[in-house]
């Protein structure tokens, strides 16, 4: 309850202080307006409070650490560029390490332990658009032309 009435006082500092129209447009450019109906983001933005922010990624995703006031395991998180739907492969392995508290060191600190070997991390594209969907042989929508002569069982014929 305590952090409730922070939250509330913060946003009455606020209006107070920048007016009702300049309070809304930053809380809508930081993602305020869409956590009232994510639950998820609504945690990460209000329920959190202020973190630090770590570090970003090449595709965007922020990350941040809390230390004061928060459960350990719980104070480390990462809030992603596209909040509307949440894909956790688009977190790259160093960063995964560094969530997972595999590793207390950024990506940022260990670059130079970067193997020369390894590829640039991509996120899994599965259920993105119709080119990276497996329809097995026999769906309609797989890409075989023999879809609509292909039969899961073969007839028996008596001789």
């Amino acid at each position: 309850m305590a952090g409730a009435l922070k939250v509330l006082r913060h946003v009455y500092d606020r209006i107070r202080g920048q007016g009702i129209k300049e309070t809304f447009v930053k809380a809508k450019d930081q993602g305020f307006i869409n956590s009232l109906l994510d639950g998820n983001l609504f945690e990460t933005k209000v329920l959190k409070g202020e973190g630090k922010l770590v570090g970003e990624d090449k595709l965007g995703n922020k990350y941040y650490e809390r230390l004061t006031d928060t459960q350990f395991g719980r104070h480390r998180w990462v809030e992603y560029k596209d909040n509307t739907s949440y894909n956790a492969s688009t977190v790259p392995p160093e960063w995964h390490g560094w969530l997972h508290y595999i590793t207390d060191y950024t990506p940022s600190e260990i670059q130079a332990f970067t193997p020369f070997y390894s590829k640039e991390h991509k996120a899994n594209q599965t259920g993105k658009g119709a080119e990276h969907i497996y329809h097995p042989k026999g769906h309609f929508q797989a890409k075989d032309d023999k879809r609509t002569r292909w039969q899961r069982v073969e007839p028996w014929k008596p001789t």
